[in-house]
């Protein structure tokens, strides 16, 4: 059991890359010193500020 939080990260979401997507997603947690839940996030979070600015 992990530690508590009020974020609870309930859901699951698997999915398959290439060689070279995983090796791009994990040096860019290595750089930013994130994992690669992270990273994705922080993608998303990327996208959806650019779909914001269109609207």
């Amino acid at each position: 059991m992990g530690r508590p939080t009020t974020n609870r990260k309930t859901e699951r979401l698997e999915i398959r890359l290439a060689p070279d997507e995983l090796a791009l997603m994990q040096e860019c947690a290595d750089k930013l010193g994130i994992n690669k839940t992270e990273v994705i996030n922080k993608g998303v979070k990327l996208v959806k500020s650019e779909i914001d600015k269109k609207e």
